[in-house]
């Protein structure tokens, strides 16, 4: 009974497995499909007569706007780790009054709508002269990634023992040379944790970068992608080519830092 019902369950993770990766199928499958076999009825399920035009065409078209992605994703990890590295430190360890109440709106901050910060950073970037520029957009973006960021630090340098600080203390170090060289160096695994949401989320936004970056001589893919797009006209094969290198990048780190993410998101889940 035992055997069955764990290959009834196996089988099940698999459909499900299926159906929430079929999405992906279809996008590579089209991304392969020539313009003119892209309407047929019944559509092909595999990529007969298929055609590299597409990615060709994010060649010879998009890698600019995938450079302009990477500058605003690596900015702002930069910027996330520099404000809510330190910021986690003090929560979790200096312990500052009302660091609970500044826990709570950290948690608030994250129920916004990014349409409503959009548009309060519009108005503001454009006071300020940087409206359509990258700088602009990585402080935005960083934004979205600070309330999480800080809230992982928080979690993780919670558990760093505080004997390991008192023996710093001991050797002589000051504040930020224990939080530089004792804690920072055992919170890798939050540090790559943050890094990888921030970069995710700057590389995936839309509503920032078509809200402040739009009329940018410098634009992200997310908005590159609609070069392809017109009133009469939608490159299909071109449009689902650039969606499957954008996601490379996102799917090669998810890959290569699964593990750190597993042991950061879970920090401070278990108490001894």
């Amino acid at each position: 009974m035992t055997t069955k019902t764990n290959w009834w369950k196996t089988a099940g993770g698999l459909a499900a497995t299926a159906v929430m990766l079929f999405p992906v199928y279809w996008m590579i499958n089209v991304s392969f499909t020539a313009d003119q076999r892209m309407r047929k009825s019944p559509p092909d399920w595999f990529p007969v007569d298929g055609t590299l035009d597409g990615y060709r065409a994010v060649l010879d078209q998009q890698l600019p706007y995938l450079g302009t992605s990477l500058i605003v994703g690596l900015g702002t990890v930069a910027l996330t780790l520099v404000v809510a590295a330190p910021a986690g430190f003090a929560l979790a360890k200096l312990r500052p009054r009302g660091g609970g109440l500044l826990s709570f709106l950290l948690l608030v901050a994250q129920m916004i709508p990014g349409i409503i910060m959009a548009m309060g950073y519009y108005a503001f970037l454009l006071n300020i002269g940087m409206l359509n520029t990258l700088p602009g957009l990585i402080i935005a973006d960083t934004t979205i990634a600070v309330p999480f960021a800080v809230l992982i630090f928080t979690a993780f340098m919670a558990g760093i023992p505080d004997e390991l600080m008192q023996a710093a203390v001991t050797d002589g170090a000051g504040t930020l040379r224990t939080f530089w060289s004792v804690v920072m160096p055992v919170s890798r695994n939050a540090t790559v944790t943050v890094s990888l949401f921030a970069f995710l989320w700057a590389w995936s936004d839309f509503i920032f970068a078509s809200t402040l970056d739009s009329g940018g001589t410098l634009r992200p893919i997310t908005l590159g992608i609609y070069h392809y797009i017109g009133n009469n006209n939608q490159e299909w094969n071109a449009i689902m080519a650039t969606a499957v290198v954008a996601s490379i990048p996102a799917t090669v780190l998810l890959i290569l830092a699964q593990r750190y993410v597993a042991a950061g998101v879970t920090a401070g889940a278990v108490k001894d």
